[in-house]
């Protein structure tokens, strides 16, 4: 019986890590299809035939979409909004006051390269999970920037999630 009840727990605790493992992987395939159908638009105007042009739009606009609809299952898969009805209930929290950076503000978005001063420790937020921010990776921190969470990969200085509006 706790052979049986011990597998149980292993399993419910590694099955999130396989989800958040074949969604980034399907996430990187949604990507690669994107770039592979805008070449092949490409090529078509290249080519100047007026159908096969309406035919790769359309193409690539279907691959945005399912691009779209894959990263919002993950973000719903990682419990992505849980730090909404967290952040309700516990708006002292949240209320850090006026801050501001001696830079301006910049509305960043994923796949950004940023420069290390908007990443540095300075801004870093370091209790997360006080938030209920997801767990960064290996190399990734969260930081402030002005009231948005920016999660950062600091190795090479990309933003990898951006949570506008975070603060109050």
């Amino acid at each position: 019986m706790r052979t049986l009840i011990v597998t149980a727990l292993l399993a419910a605790t590694l099955t999130p890590v396989a989800a958040q493992a074949q969604s980034n992987e399907e996430l990187r395939h949604d990507r690669r299809e994107i770039r592979e159908e805008q070449r092949d638009l490409r090529q078509a105007y290249r080519s100047g035939d007026p159908r096969d042009i309406r035919e790769q739009r359309r193409d690539v606009r279907d691959a945005r979409q399912e691009y779209r609809e894959d990263a919002r299952d993950r973000d719903r898969a990682w419990g992505r909004d849980d730090w909404r009805g967290w952040r309700d209930r516990n708006p002292a929290y949240y209320a850090r006051g006026n801050w501001n950076a001696p830079f301006r503000y910049t509305a960043f978005r994923p796949g950004l390269r940023i420069d290390a001063p908007y990443y540095g420790p300075r801004y870093v937020i370091a209790d997360p999970w006080r938030y209920r921010l997801p767990r960064a990776g290996w190399g990734q921190q969260w930081v402030r920037h002005y009231n948005d969470v920016i999660l950062v990969d600091t190795r090479r200085g990309y933003v990898i999630d951006v949570i506008r509006g975070f603060y109050r």
